[in-house]
């Protein structure tokens, strides 16, 4: 019979988990990225920048910007872009 310790040493088994690894890891970072340039508007607005000067400086799309200046929380925006 075919066990699962034989399903893991096939290539297929072994490229699917290799992919879907780099996968995680380029949504988590592309996340974080993300998470952190939304997490400095606020201190951006406090120094006097417009939404429009933001947007450009963090190569964001401007209604992102208008969101968070808006007061909606971060993790939320996050989670709805990549959820």
């Amino acid at each position: 019979m075919f066990s699962l310790s034989d399903l893991k040493q096939t290539k297929v088994y072994q490229e699917a988990r290799a992919e879907g690894k780099a996968e995680g890891k380029a949504e988590g970072k592309a996340e974080g990225i993300l998470l952190e340039k939304l997490k400095g508007v606020p201190g951006l607005l406090a120094l006097g920048l417009s939404l429009g000067q933001i947007a450009g400086a963090l190569g964001l799309e401007g209604a992102l910007v208008e969101r968070v200046a808006a007061g909606e929380e971060v993790e939320d925006i996050v989670r709805e872009i990549l959820g």
